[in-house]
């Protein structure tokens, strides 16, 4: 089909282009033959285009403020993690075992903020290096795979990416998954496909994979994999010497799991007793449309169409090349280059999202890092496939800049309400009195924000709300007494304090509890409302009522 999209039927030899193509477009979307390695690829681009050059130059200016720029306060899961970390270093692995995470990048946050402190910049500022560290990693692997002109490219895209700018400005582990995933992806390149296997470089592979399974369990996923497939491959290959890499790649990956070993006991309690209450499970073709909608725009307003352009990118650049100028074909046979990264990328979310599904676990569209490079550089490499110089140039832009709109959004989007709370509850409060938080959900995020000198309360086990123990969650919740609770708070309000609630009915496993908390204090005090509930503004919402003491 002529100005257009066509379909190549795999035959038995290579794709005749059909005519001339420009610049870069020769390496990026050039038949894929077995001929092709992306060494001699990168050896016939050498120089990508100033266009292209400047809009990466432009791209990354915008992924750093936004790496390190936001107005939000910490939520939920980042004050938490904050929480956790601030710990002596022996008690963080007791929290963990009732949080549901591996240690590393506790460990790590821990030492970070005893130097920088635990103000939101600072918390966020080593998930944001992490990010900007992965930016020349993913220059040099897409280089590889595409020449100079798709490495910038993939530049531009992680750097803008919504997903990436989100996890690169949130004091959470997913940005350390990225560069994790990013130097091993460079490493098994290096002894795959470019024939440098050395030892040094297994032991490398053996330590990336084994810091990935200590920092996020859906690591799993993506080394078995990357085992099965090197299984495959030392069963097909006959070669000694062509089989070896896998060999080699197998014993690093068991080095890995015997390192990661010790954890095991921890990882399985907290499976059987912690899991995702927060969300049901969720099926696969589900947790596609959320992982495409991270990618595509993150929480702002378009994401649908963000999914899509992401779907269409990946698409191109598993199977897309261009004829000529006016011709883009998809070959059936898949590119040559990115075949290994997509393989890859689908059976970890396959085998991820099935093991979620059959355990009745939930699936959020952040475990994903795990894959996010290599989604990364097939988008990029989909988004290049034109041979116009000028209409490459205009795709590449397009959705850079529909990314960037993402990425902005990141910077501008309160990511809970606490904060409003917090200074609602300072305009009325005096010391000494109760702030309760209903669910305990709502603890870690508001004790950063809340005024000093009060006392604060948990529902609903009584605690501070500084953590959340999540062993057991569901039953402990259902079995808890709102009325009791609320009696116990009255109790210790007495005749002089005054009690504020920050509440939610929208939680899971707490269906209807602080509502009825909401109604035994209300039987005893009258209720004012400071602050109403806003889902439509904040990801984290709650309202806020004031119990003053009867007169």
């Amino acid at each position: 089909m002529r100005d257009g999209l066509s379909v190549v039927k795999p035959s038995s030899g290579g794709y005749d282009p059909g005519g001339p193509l420009e610049g870069g477009a020769a390496v990026l979307c050039r038949s894929m033959g077995d001929t092709h390695s992306g060494e001699t690829t990168a050896k016939a681009d050498e120089t990508a285009r100033p266009e292209i050059v400047a809009l990466a130059i432009v791209a990354l200016v915008i992924g750093l403020v936004t790496r390190f720029v936001t107005r939000s306060s910490l939520w939920l899961d980042e004050a938490l993690t904050v929480n956790i970390a601030n710990a002596p270093l022996g008690q963080i692995v007791e929290n963990l075992k009732h949080d549901g995470h591996p240690p590393l990048y506790y460990f790590l946050l821990h030492g970070w903020m005893g130097v920088f402190g635990t103000g939101d910049l600072a918390v966020r500022a080593l998930s944001g290096i992490f990010g900007v560290v992965a930016l020349p990693l993913i220059w040099v692997i897409a280089r590889r795979k595409g020449g100079s002109t798709l490495g910038w490219v993939a530049v531009a895209v992680v750097a803008v990416s919504p997903f990436a700018v989100r996890y690169s400005d949130e004091a959470r582990m997913y940005s350390l998954v990225i560069l994790l995933v990013v130097i091993g992806w460079l490493l098994v390149d290096d002894v795959t496909d470019r024939g440098k296997s050395s030892t040094a470089r297994f032991i490398a592979v053996s330590i990336i994979a084994a810091m990935l399974l200590y920092t996020h369990y859906w690591s799993l996923w993506l080394l078995g994999a990357l085992g099965l497939t090197c299984l495959w491959k030392m069963w097909r290959t006959k070669d000694r010497v062509a089989r070896r890499p896998w060999v080699g790649l197998a014993v690093a990956l068991v080095a890995a799991g015997l390192v990661f070993a010790p954890w095991l006991p921890t990882m399985l309690f907290q499976a059987a007793h912690t899991g995702t209450p927060w969300a049901p499970a969720t099926r696969p073709t589900t947790a596609l449309t959320w992982m495409l909608a991270d990618n595509g725009g993150g929480n702002y307003g378009e994401q649908g169409l963000g999914a899509v352009l992401i779907a269409l990118a990946l698409v191109l650049g598993v199977f897309g090349y261009a004829v000529d100028r006016r011709t883009t074909a998809l070959d059936l046979r898949t590119r040559r280059e990115f075949r290994g990264a997509a393989w890859i990328a689908a059976f970890t979310f396959l085998i991820g999202c099935s093991v979620s599904f059959v355990s009745h676990s939930a699936f959020a569209g952040r475990y994903t890092a795990v894959i996010f490079p290599l989604l990364a550089v097939i988008v990029a490499a989909g988004i290049s496939c034109f041979a116009s110089r000028w209409i490459r140039f205009g795709v590449v832009a397009t959705v850079c800049l529909f990314l960037s709109v993402g990425a902005f959004w990141n910077v501008v989007y309160n990511r809970t309400q606490l904060k409003a709370l917090g200074d609602a509850t300072a305009l009325s409060a005096t010391p000494g009195d109760i702030v309760v938080f209903c669910p305990d959900q709502l603890g870690p995020a508001g004790l950063r924000v809340m005024p000093a000198g009060l006392t604060y309360i948990s529902y609903p086990n009584y605690g501070s709300g500084q953590f959340v123990d999540w062993v057991d969650y569901t039953d402990r919740n259902q079995a808890s007494d709102p009325a009791a609770f609320a009696g116990r708070v009255l109790k210790d309000a007495g005749s002089t304090r005054t009690v504020f609630v920050v509440w939610s009915d929208s939680y899971k496993t707490f269906e209807g509890k602080c509502t009825g908390l909401i109604d035994a204090l209300s039987a005893v005090r009258p209720p004012q409302l400071l602050m109403a509930e806003n889902g439509g503004r904040y990801f984290e919402h709650a309202s806020l009522l004031r119990f003053a003491p009867s007169s």
